[in-house]
């Protein structure tokens, strides 16, 4: 799971330097054009203030949108690149400009889009293949975890109101901590950040520990050793915060099926297990991520292995049910109104829609090839002849390879660490 297109040259850095350099004239494009579509000061007008989800296909680079409302696809762009774990925690409610950005990890770093445009805003690389991001719910900072060879912790400038917009703050190397067996570091792999904006909670995938980290100033608060429930390491690798911050829900690519872990957070900065769960629980096979719903009551997590999404009670502590996909899903988002669940399934070439009052799949919509990463906004990008013609020859397959981003399981081929 965890290097599913490995090959002799996985673990090399490739020679890329370090850049942490803010795209100027992808913002000065998307500056030139804010007001075109002849809305207020933000150049937003009421057809382009609607709430979308954005669908990233890893087989052409393309971008699917769709309308959370009616549940349609209403358009597909032509972007160029790929994202399979975009920062989605608390965009769709931050994201509600054309000026504001879409935070994603591609390649060996992570990029701004803007919203309004689709077009580059920022990019930092950060010598690493794998990355996580999650922006902070006051929209201030961008969150970082790059996993190896890099292992380290970095903060972004996230304000797009700020002279420091895209650059980087803070860093943490990592490296030192050192990792299970012959592994150079800990391996920093996802990031989730508390509601009160004060902590983010990473899991170590080599080190098998949960570490908390302060955001302000940008250092590690906590750090708690993970044990395991057989006789292999505990390997925590994906987290979600739930919204009221009292649990956090943790997977575990640990043995031969995964397991999934609950925790409370009655001390933020001291996460307690409460539970383990296990495929003897009913735990789906090789949990994934996961995404809790609007009420903080229930966990979504996303069980590719078995080709379907646990559904955990978090007050039982227990699986409540298990959603058919029918097919290999890896991570989903909430739309704006948070009232569904919306997970694209790469081996279908579409994106299930999960009711959360109902508990179930009610709709299923077509996207574009391989879809792997989702988040959601407040906003549509604006319509623009030119990314019809990319779109025509991305399919035509007359473009040069989009640029790829670290999948786990069936992903874009190409991608190294």
């Amino acid at each position: 799971m965890l290097y599913p297109n490995a090959d002799d040259d996985t673990d090399a850095p490739g020679g890329v330097s370090r850049r942490r350099v803010l795209a100027t004239g992808a913002v000065a494009g998307t500056a030139a054009t804010a007001g075109c579509a002849g809305g207020g000061n933000d150049g937003t007008d009421a057809r382009t203030r609607r709430a979308t989800v954005f669908v990233f296909n890893t087989g052409d680079g393309t971008v699917s949108l769709i309308d959370p409302e009616r549940d349609e696809l209403v358009g597909t762009r032509a972007v160029d690149l790929s994202s399979s774990f975009p920062s989605n925690q608390y965009t769709p409610e931050l994201v509600d400009t054309h000026e504001e950005s879409l935070w994603l990890n591609v390649g060996r770093g992570v990029r701004g889009l803007s919203a309004g445009s689709l077009s580059e805003t920022a990019a930092v690389e950060t010598e690493s293949g794998a990355n996580w991001l999650e922006r902070t719910p006051d929209g201030a900072h961008v969150v970082v975890s790059a996993r190896e060879p890099t292992h380290a912790q970095f903060r972004i400038d996230a304000d797009p109101s700020s002279d420091g917009f895209g650059e980087v703050t803070a860093e943490l190397d990592r490296a030192a901590e050192g990792g299970n067996g012959d592994r150079d570091g800990p391996g920093p792999c996802d990031v989730t950040i508390h509601p009160d904006g004060e902590y983010a909670y990473v899991p170590d995938i080599f080190g098998d520990t949960l570490t908390v980290l302060r955001i302000d100033p940008f250092e590690i608060e906590t750090q708690i050793d993970v044990g395991p429930v057989g006789d292999g390491p505990a390997r925590p690798w994906m987290a979600t915060v739930s919204p009221d911050g009292r649990t956090l829900l943790v997977e575990h690519d640990e043995g031969d099926a995964g397991t999934e872990s609950l925790w409370d957070l009655g001390d933020p900065a001291v996460p307690e297990e409460t539970a383990r769960l296990t495929a003897a629980d009913g735990l789906g096979e090789r949990p994934l991520t996961s995404e809790i719903g609007p009420n903080s009551d229930r966990g979504y997590v996303f069980t590719p292995g078995s080709n379907d999404v646990t559904v955990v009670d978090f007050e039982a502590g227990t699986v409540a049910d298990r959603l058919d996909l029918d097919g290999s899903a890896f991570v989903g988002t909430w739309g704006p109104s948070r009232t569904s669940l919306y997970v694209p399934i790469q081996t279908n070439d579409e994106v299930a829609v999960i009711d959360h009052e109902r508990g179930a799949v009610v709709d299923r919509i077509d996207v574009g090839p391989r879809p792997y990463g989702a988040t959601a906004a407040g906003v549509r990008p604006r319509s623009d002849p030119a990314s019809d013609i990319s779109l025509a020859m991305a399919r035509l397959g007359l473009t040069e390879s989009a640029e790829t981003t670290y999948c786990i399981g069936n992903c874009a081929c190409g991608h190294r660490l």
